[in-house]
């Protein structure tokens, strides 16, 4: 045998980008303004309680289904923000964050040839898990320059196929919150069509402007047929712990289980008593974040802008995207190449994220930034790109 062969399930999956544009930070020494991490830690007080967990003994498995401390208060997370009543023992299940829980989700509940509806720029992950599952993608695109569902699209999405709608909001890479409105219209079509609605809301508290985070989920008849899946990751700003959790009727969270006992079985042992504690008792991080991570958005904003890009504002998550076609460019992924040498800085091409990325109308000119990073590294990354003078 000269090599090995990748299995069909993997074929034609790039490696993730944010691999590609991370390496390429490190290797050309910029401003890493691409791949979604902060630059400062959580709450201390939850970091001393993993410490606490690590010292006394929480280091061998935790139950497959996580820890009963942490299913108990992502139990009491739901009910307090959004008036969800849930079962901790039943209806939540721990994850290696968002992603196992994508992963999980997808493999437990798609069989070969279902049909998912998905909003597209579409997170990586979504592209990979659905096809190792066997599903066909049916992306519904959220257009520039408002990024709002475009309800007659959604409905022409659906075919006798489609059993289910891969939601995200707030969503990444746009920064759309959807509205209770669009929200109703996913509801309507997944009622009507007799769909399931998984939905990945992990940046649930960082929205702003006063824009409101509504779970599909609480809408009249989304419960029973909704499986919500979110992280301490983004709102707690601790992305490396790799702590999530799926919720939603027993039969739907019990597949991931399903599937999640083969992937991972259980991880994060010390951690999960620490998240326990954020979702309890550092409640208001996450609302103190959101505040200081506008301040943020508008100073990249203001940044990209004064570089020539055409910035749109987001409502939520850690993005903003911004058009480089002012400056003489119609391929994002070539801008972004360029960028390190030109501007020392790294950004995320979301043509990636499209199905055609030849749509000229679609993310082929479209560069996510993120914002989740200190003040001063921001103003480091934006003046970068001012002097660099990035016309083609």
């Amino acid at each position: 045998m000269t090599s090995l062969p990748l299995a069909a399930r993997l074929r034609g999956i790039p490696p993730t980008i944010f691999t590609e544009m991370s390496a390429l930070a490190v290797r050309t020494g910029s401003v890493n303004l691409g791949q979604g991490f902060p630059d400062v830690d959580g709450p201390p007080e939850v970091i001393a309680e993993a410490v606490r967990s690590l010292e006394h003994g929480a280091n061998q498995y935790a139950p497959g289904p996580g820890r009963p401390e942490l299913r108990q208060a992502v139990a009491r997370h739901q009910q307090r923000h959004y008036g969800i009543e849930l079962d901790p023992d039943r209806e939540v299940v721990v994850t290696t964050g968002c992603t196992e829980g994508i992963a999980a989700g997808l493999l437990g509940l798609v069989d070969p040839g279902d049909e998912v509806v998905v909003l597209e720029p579409y997170y990586d992950s979504y592209v990979a898990m659905i096809q190792m599952a066997g599903g066909v993608r049916r992306p519904v695109t959220l257009r520039a320059p408002d990024f709002r569902l475009d309800v007659d699209a959604l409905r022409a999405a659906v075919t006798p196929r489609t059993r289910f709608v891969l939601l995200n909001s707030p969503h990444n890479p746009t920064g759309t919150v959807l509205t209770t409105e669009e929200l109703q219209a996913v509801a309507d079509v997944a009622v009507e069509h007799d769909l399931v609605v998984i939905t990945d809301e992990v940046y649930e508290h960082l929205t702003f402007d006063g824009a409101r985070h509504v779970p599909i989920a609480t809408l009249p008849g989304m419960y029973e047929r909704t499986l919500t899946l979110s992280s301490a990751g983004k709102s707690y700003s601790f992305t490396g712990w790799k702590v999530g959790w799926a919720t939603g009727p027993a039969a739907l969270v019990g597949a991931v289980l399903a599937a999640k006992q083969w992937l991972t079985f259980t991880s994060g042992s010390p951690l999960q008593p620490a998240v326990a504690l954020a979702l309890d008792a550092a409640g208001d991080f996450p609302l103190e974040l959101a505040r200081d991570l506008q301040g943020r958005r508008d100073l990249l904003v203001d940044g990209l802008r004064a570089a020539g890009l055409t910035a749109y504002v987001p409502q939520g998550t850690y993005f903003a995207t911004a058009s480089v076609r002012d400056l003489g460019w119609d391929d994002g992924m070539a801008f972004c190449l360029a960028l390190p040498e030109r501007a020392g800085v790294v950004a995320i091409p979301e043509q990636v994220f499209h199905d055609d990325q030849t749509d000229a109308n679609g993310g082929r000119h479209l560069v996510r930034f993120a914002f989740c990073k200190t003040p001063e590294v921001i103003e480091d990354g934006t003046a970068r790109l001012a002097a660099a003078g990035l016309t083609a």
